[in-house]
């Protein structure tokens, strides 16, 4: 009997949360251990299903660059990064969609209609939801840098009913393009952006930004982030995800979240516990600070 007491009380826990969410759109970039696990796969799709049942409007970018590392691997096509960054040859770019609008955005969509959601799958090309152009002028091939998010077009879906799973392949103005691969932290960033998330949830393969003795930094703003690039605290992969997190918070989004992706239903735990999980990002000269702007919008609605 204390068992079930304590089953309800979690529940009962997490109703104030529930209410601060309904009907807001959160954005959730999904990629890491979460994405490749089995057992995180499920786990996710459990995630993603209860937000939709209770009136939490859930929008997934994905990424899928270990599989991509894969695949060039076992073809023998050579990929570099810098900052972070892969340089897209006009092999590997094929290689890319490939991966990312077919196998992977297809892999995630069924298995969330499987546990019962409304999921579609589509790319950044489709409806050319994504526009792009290349980054830094070619430099990095068939890499691009977002350039324009259709965030109507998202909203619409979500409006439909539909939880839009999202390929970032970026659109060419050029026909018979090849498209543009895109860093997916900066796709979801954008995405966030576009169709005004309240919050922008990263998953990662680590607990969060962590400083030099690997503690976990609990709260970042922009001067942080840059005074931790400079001694190297914030270096490779993780500068694309900080730098979208300051981009959503400066951006209209409301709070940005880098959270442990390895770590079973850390969605629901980031989103429905007073605690929390992981790294939040937000704005400290934001005038509504001091203010719980989460609960003040959920009672303006």
């Amino acid at each position: 009997m204390q068992k079930k007491q304590h089953k309800v009380q979690t529940l009962l826990d997490a109703i104030p949360h529930i209410k601060k969410f309904y009907g807001k759109t959160i954005v959730i970039k999904y990629g890491g251990s979460a994405q490749t696990s089995p057992e995180l796969k499920e786990k996710f799709a459990e995630d993603i299903v209860l937000l939709s049942l209770v009136g939490i409007k859930p929008i997934i970018v994905h990424g899928g660059g270990a599989r991509i590392s894969e695949l060039l691997e076992k073809l023998e096509i050579k990929s570099e990064f810098v900052d972070g960054h892969r340089v897209t040859s006009e092999d590997t770019m094929r290689i890319v969609e490939m991966v990312l609008s077919g196998e992977i955005n297809k892999n995630i969509t069924s298995l969330l209609n499987h546990h019962g959601a409304k999921a579609i799958g589509i790319s950044g090309k489709d409806s050319a939801i994504i526009k792009a152009t290349p980054k830094e002028n070619g430099k990095f091939g068939y890499t691009g840098v977002i350039t324009e998010v259709n965030g109507t077009m998202i909203n619409k879906l979500v409006e439909e009913g539909f939880i839009p799973v999202i390929a970032p392949i970026g659109d060419s103005a050029e026909p018979n393009h090849p498209g543009f691969n895109i860093n997916a932290d900066v796709a979801a960033s954008k995405v966030a952006q576009a169709v005004k998330a309240q919050k922008v949830l990263f998953l990662t393969d680590t607990v969060g930004v962590l400083d030099k003795e690997g503690k976990l930094l609990n709260s970042l703003d922009k001067d942080d982030i840059e005074n931790y690039k400079k001694d190297g605290t914030i270096a490779g992969g993780m500068i694309p995800k900080v730098d979208s997190c300051i981009d959503a918070i400066y951006n209209g989004v409301n709070k940005a979240h880098i959270i442990d992706g390895r770590v079973e239903h850390s969605i629901l735990l980031e989103l429905f516990t007073s605690d929390g999980v992981g790294t939040q990002f937000l704005r400290k000269d934001n005038p509504n600070n001091g203010i719980d702007l989460e609960k003040l919008l959920s009672e303006e609605n």
